[in-house]
C-alpha cells in the first residue's frame, strides 16, 4: 500500500513542480480607467491615482458653480417671468406687494433678464470646464502615476554677464545681464 501511494507521489510530484501556470501579474496602473472613473464619478479618478486630496477641491469648484448656475438661472427666470407678464398686462406687475418692482420699468426687467440670461450661460461653460479640469487631471496624473522623481534632479540659476554686439559709436565692449539655467537630471 505504501508503494502505491509513493508511485502515484512520484507521478504526481514533477507535474506539480513544473506546472506551466504563472502566477497572476499585479494590475497595470491605466489613465484611461482613471478618465472613465473621474467622468462617471468627479474625483474617483483622482481616487484611483491616490490623490484622493483633490477631491475636496474637485467638489468645492463643483458646487461653487453649481450654486452659482442655479443663482443666475433662478434670477433669470424671475425676471423672464415679470418681463412677460408685463408685456401681456399692460406694463402692470405680478408683485404689486414689491415696491421696487412697481418702481421699476419695464425697459430695465428686459435689462436685468438679458444680464441673468448671459451669466447662466457663463456659468454653464464654467461648470463644463471645471467639468473638464477633473478629467484633464485625472488622465493627465494617471500617466504620471509611476514616475519617479530622483534625488539627482536639480535646478540652479546664476547671474552672468554677456557680451552685446559692437556698437561703433561706443568705444568699449557693452555687457548685458543675462540669467544662467543649469538642469542636472
Amino acid at each position: 500500500m505504501t508503494k502505491l501511494w509513493g508511485t502515484v507521489l512520484l507521478l504526481f510530484l514533477p507535474l506539480c513542480a513544473f506546472s506551466q501556470e504563472t502566477p497572476p501579474a499585479s494590475p497595470q496602473h491605466s489613465p484611461r480607467h482613471s478618465l472613465i472613473l473621474s467622468a462617471i464619478i468627479p474625483g474617483a479618478g483622482q481616487i484611483y491615482n491616490h490623490q484622493a486630496w483633490k477631491v475636496p477641491i474637485v467638489y468645492a469648484a463643483l458646487g461653487g458653480i453649481g450654486y452659482y448656475t442655479y443663482s443666475n438661472y433662478s434670477q433669470m427666470r424671475y425676471y423672464r417671468d415679470e418681463y412677460l407678464y408685463r408685456r401681456a398686462n399692460g406694463d402692470q406687475t405680478q408683485y404689486p406687494d414689491n415696491p421696487d418692482m412697481v418702481a421699476t420699468p419695464t425697459s430695465n426687467i428686459y435689462n436685468m433678464y438679458e444680464a441673468y440670461n448671459k451669466t447662466f450661460q457663463l456659468s454653464v461653460i464654467l461648470t463644463v470646464a471645471v467639468y473638464g479640469l477633473n478629467l484633464i487631471d485625472a488622465y493627465v496624473f494617471g500617466h504620471l502615476f509611476e514616475f519617479q522623481i530622483n534625488d539627482d534632479l536639480s535646478l540652479n540659476m546664476s547671474p552672468s554677464l554677456l557680451p552685446v554686439a559692437n556698437d561703433p559709436h561706443y568705444s568699449f565692449q557693452a555687457m548685458a545681464p543675462t540669467a544662467s539655467i543649469t538642469l542636472r537630471f
